[in-house]
């Protein structure tokens, strides 16, 4: 749950010379900190002319960082499927975007929503995987190239967090032999399934809509790799409108008992938040117990 921006403004106004010196722009008049930004800070700034951006910055993040943002958002956005905030200007320590509308809190948009999830969906990989590493929040994403899903989903999303400090502090030998055990089992957990494109950060929170309504997303973190995935993640986090799922099965199907799945593969989620802020420890373990009582029934 790794937020890209949200249009809420928090009030906080930062020196317009920084962004200047930033982005490059010289114009800006006005900036206001907007919620959320788990990569660096977030502002929206006013130009001379009245035209607005959102900028994200920071100067201490690595500086391939918002250039892969960048890309993955060019990737989704050649789809033709889910819109996505134009990239105005990047470089090593700043992103420039269109801004864009909150979402309404309507069915009818997460119908349309499901729908698009669904047709980015069919845009398959040659394997599990991505031509680069990119990031999940501030943490890289090991996207190095697999042929068999359950081998990359263990290796690069879950099981490359073990070593990270904060989940090594604070999840105990047990829940950490028994993630390690889940992972060498996963073929009797998770069909095989083909690699998709996904957005890799996909919850409610990372959707936005268009100025004509349509559905858009920001912040990706993108890889082929399993479409259910993605769907752990708006099953598991702050779940939208139930026509969401609808309109996505009625386009893009799921392998039946996808939903006893979902506890599963949000465990990537709850293992990124963790080695980010330390948070969820308790989550973590009864879901690790949870699953392994699944993996019990077929021993």
């Amino acid at each position: 749950m790794l937020i890209g921006y949200s249009l809420r403004q928090t009030g906080t106004v930062v020196p317009i010379d920084e962004l200047s010196r930033l982005t490059g722009y010289g114009d800006i008049v006005e900036s206001q900190r907007l919620a959320g930004g788990s990569h660096g800070s977030t502002w929206l700034a006013t130009r001379a002319d009245g035209s607005q951006v959102v900028v994200k910055a920071g100067g201490h993040l690595p500086d391939g960082l918002f250039p892969a943002e960048a890309e993955g958002l060019g990737a989704i956005a050649a789809t033709k499927t889910l819109s996505t905030p134009k990239v105005l200007d990047v470089g090593p320590h700043h992103l420039v975007l269109e801004v864009l509308s909150a979402p309404p809190a309507t069915p009818a948009f997460w119908e349309a929503a499901g729908r698009a999830v669904a047709a980015l969906h069919s845009n398959t990989g040659p394997a599990h995987g991505w031509h680069r590493d990119n990031w999940l929040g501030q943490l890289p994403q090991h996207n190095g190239w697999c042929l068999d899903g359950h081998e990359f989903f263990a290796q690069h999303r879950i099981l490359r967090y073990l070593d990270e400090p904060p989940v090594q502090a604070v999840l105990g030998v047990e829940v950490l032999r028994g993630i390690e055990r889940i992972c060498s089992r996963l073929s009797v957990l998770v069909p095989v399934t083909p690699p998709v494109l996904c957005h890799g950060d996909l919850w409610s929170g990372n959707f936005l809509s268009t100025l004509d309504g349509r559905p858009a997303v920001g912040d990706p973190a993108v890889a082929y790799t399993w479409a259910e995935l993605d769907i752990s993640m708006m099953y598991c986090e702050q779940r939208p409108d139930e026509r969401f799922f609808d309109a996505y099965l009625e386009v893009h199907r799921l392998e039946q008992g996808w939903k006893e799945r979902m506890e599963l593969l949000h465990l990537r989620e709850l293992l990124s938040v963790l080695a980010h802020f330390g948070a969820y420890p308790e989550l973590c373990a009864k879901t690790v117990r949870r699953v392994q009582g699944i993996l019990a029934g077929f021993c």
